[in-house]
């Protein structure tokens, strides 16, 4: 019985341990074809291990859609003066982001590349 429960901890492990570095893994974005979104923040994570931004963005046909972008972890953008209070609810931004491969709404974005829909920058640097 403590082989067993042994070996059924350590298959665990190493079922979990695939998904941990799969997940850090940025392959499921094209990053050699970014677009450009702009759209009105609904929320923004500002959780370990990335954030994220949740932004609606209003479809050609008037429909909104909701996007869902993967950014760097807290403490890389703290590095970079942003805080959980950088962006918050209804504030209108304009960035270019890396598209999820698939075609689903959402991609990763970058600090260089998000800024207010009228052009000022998000964060003022050091």
């Amino acid at each position: 019985m403590r082989r067993q429960s042994l070996a059924f901890l350590i298959s665990g492990f190493l079922v979990g341990g695939d998904s941990a570095i799969a997940h850090h893994s940025f392959a499921m974005f094209d990053q050699d074809n970014p677009i450009e979104l702009a759209g009105v923040v609904q929320e923004f994570k500002f959780t370990s291990p990335h954030t994220f931004i949740i932004l609606q963005v209003k479809e050609p046909d008037g429909k909104l859609r909701t996007w869902s972008l993967e950014g760097q972890s807290p403490s890389a953008l703290v590095r970079d003066n942003w805080s959980s209070k950088a962006i918050t609810p209804g504030d209108e931004i304009r960035l270019t982001i890396s598209p999820l491969r698939s075609g689903a709404p959402g991609g990763a974005w970058t600090t260089n590349k998000i800024k207010y829909q009228d052009g000022r920058p998000i964060v003022v640097g050091h």
